[in-house]
């Protein structure tokens, strides 16, 4: 028989429940100090993904740049690297897609910045376009070597971004062994607002 539509609904919110008591909040505490550390050194956050994830990386910069605004105190420095279109479309016929991130980070980033990936898979998998986000794994090989943080938020095992940051998250799955783009994009919503909210804090206490 067919799944009715109330128990898919039932059995989503019961994974999300499970998904969200089963974050590390260690992991999520790493996170949140490379961040404030980032703003303490007056450095600069970058954010970065593909698809969903390039949404969410504008997202995560747009809170991060404006909702951590405290009267009276230094403001962060943050910016997606997904936001302009015709730069991204430029370097995709010039130099390929591998290299839209790591391009624009070429003579910006400096020791002490922040990279932030954002990434369903993690850099890891192929299907018919070959591998996936190598342009993120990319990017954040070129921000290690100067010298910036890399901190990655991503699913499944966490692929390549996962071993190479210094700091991640990855949405765990259900106690089921389930897990779904849906599910790993949009626990990164939530966990970019549970860090801002943080951030702000952490401003405000400074």
């Amino acid at each position: 028989m067919p799944q009715s539509t109330h128990d898919f609904v039932e059995k989503y919110l019961r994974e999300t429940s499970e998904i969200a008591l089963a974050t590390s909040p260690d992991d999520m505490a790493r996170v949140i100090e490379i961040l404030f550390d980032a703003y303490r050194s007056d450095r600069t956050i970058y954010t970065c993904g593909n698809g969903g994830s390039a949404a969410n990386a504008s997202h995560l910069a747009c809170d991060i740049a404006k909702f951590t605004w405290v009267d009276g105190k230094r403001r962060f420095k943050c910016t997606s690297l997904c936001d302009n279109a015709a730069l991204l479309s430029a370097l995709t016929n010039d130099v390929g897609f591998n290299r839209i991130f790591l391009e624009q980070l070429d003579g910006r980033v400096v020791a002490g910045d922040v990279l932030v990936c954002l990434s369903v898979h993690g850099g890891s998998g192929a299907d018919r376009a070959g591998p996936w986000s190598q342009n993120l794994v990319a990017a954040a090989d070129f921000a290690k070597k100067a010298g910036a943080k890399v901190v990655a938020l991503v699913g499944y095992d966490g692929g390549a971004l996962r071993q190479m940051a210094d700091a991640s998250v990855i949405v765990p799955r259900t106690r089921a062994g389930y897990t779904s783009t849906p599910h790993v994009e949009g626990f990164h919503e939530v966990y970019h607002h549970l860090i801002c909210e943080r951030l702000l804090q952490l401003v405000a206490e400074s």
